[in-house]
């Protein structure tokens, strides 16, 4: 191989590294037991090039889409050829040597790494059971503001890099008092920004924002800084808004359910850190000694866990 030809196919495989780097794990994954003089006539769906795509591939494609039974027919037909189309990425690349591309074969490594030790935590919280009657019913007496005196903040907003709000903008602001207006003005200054209305829950949203929602009147403008971001919003409503204890229970469920799993999850990994001989050979690597959390910020932290969980409900 010459050295311009060979330039060339590392240029060429390190641009197409993202591709390649899902299409190789299903190489991986794929070839696992792979027999395909075993293979039933019944299981193949199609062959490229001699090799064969078959159901069970196509039903783990349809599992990972989350597809609806009213979608599966034309979802099928769209992803067999999703299938079609990798086979033959997969069988060019092969061709091409570009496996062996260091930047891909990191690539693979890393990702089975990440598979392997996901699949091992999966395994260690899976029997964990959905919470029971009496679980669900006392989260929900105990976060009333989530449920049974759950107040619904209807509002308008616009949101816009921080660094566009400069004195400028500061001063603008004094003569807004629409969102059209700002949008105008934003426009105007050719600034990007997003708009949107949205109603939610005021124990969901972040602290921030429920507290300046508290004296807030209807029709009122104000800003709220979120770090890189900033929040203009435009007050529509806040009204009563409960939600059931047979409305919220999937939820809660699959809250609680949830809450089990991160923090059986979290205790192996403290297991197996406890267990293990962890060496820095760069001493600058080594984490520092961070202060154990408080119990209100442990707190602070649950209720956002639980805010998220709840936010589907309507």
């Amino acid at each position: 191989m010459n050295t311009e030809y060979g330039s060339k196919m590392v240029q060429w495989s390190k641009m197409t590294a993202g591709i390649l780097f899902a299409l190789m794990i299903s190489i991986g994954l794929s070839g696992c037991g792979d027999k395909s003089n075993e293979t039933k006539a019944s299981q193949s769906l199609a062959r490229v090039n001699g090799k064969e795509i078959t159901v069970h591939q196509l039903n783990e494609e349809l599992v990972r889409a989350n597809v609806q039974p009213t979608q599966k027919e034309a979802a099928t037909k769209q992803i067999l050829q999703s299938l079609i189309d990798r086979q033959l990425l997969e069988q060019a690349a092969l061709k091409a040597k570009v496996d062996r591309d260091p930047n891909v074969m990191q690539a693979i490594e890393r990702a089975k790494s990440q598979m392997i030790a996901q699949a091992y935590l999966q395994s260690k919280v899976a029997n964990i059971g959905k919470p029971d009657k009496t679980e669900v019913e006392n989260f929900y007496k105990q976060n009333p503001q989530l449920f049974s005196e759950r107040k619904l903040v209807e509002m308008e907003q616009i949101l816009i890099d921080s660094r566009y709000v400069n004195d400028e903008f500061k001063s603008a602001l004094g003569s807004f008092k629409t969102l059209q207006e700002v949008a105008a003005w934003l426009d105007a200054k050719g600034i990007q920004y997003d708009r949107g209305e949205v109603a939610r829950s005021v124990a969901e949203l972040p602290p921030q924002i429920s507290e300046r929602l508290k004296d807030a009147r209807r029709g009122q403008l104000f800003v709220i800084g979120m770090g890189p971001r900033t929040m203009l919003v435009l007050m529509d409503s806040v009204k009563d808004s409960p939600v059931s204890l047979a409305d919220a229970t999937p939820q809660i469920e699959q809250m609680l359910l949830n809450k089990k799993r991160k923090e059986a999850g979290e205790a192996e990994i403290k297991r197996l850190r406890a267990e293990a001989k962890i060496e820095y050979l760069d001493k600058s690597a080594e984490p520092s000694k961070a202060p154990e959390k408080s119990e209100q910020t442990k707190s602070s932290s649950g209720d956002d866990d639980i805010a998220r969980g709840v936010s589907g409900l309507k």
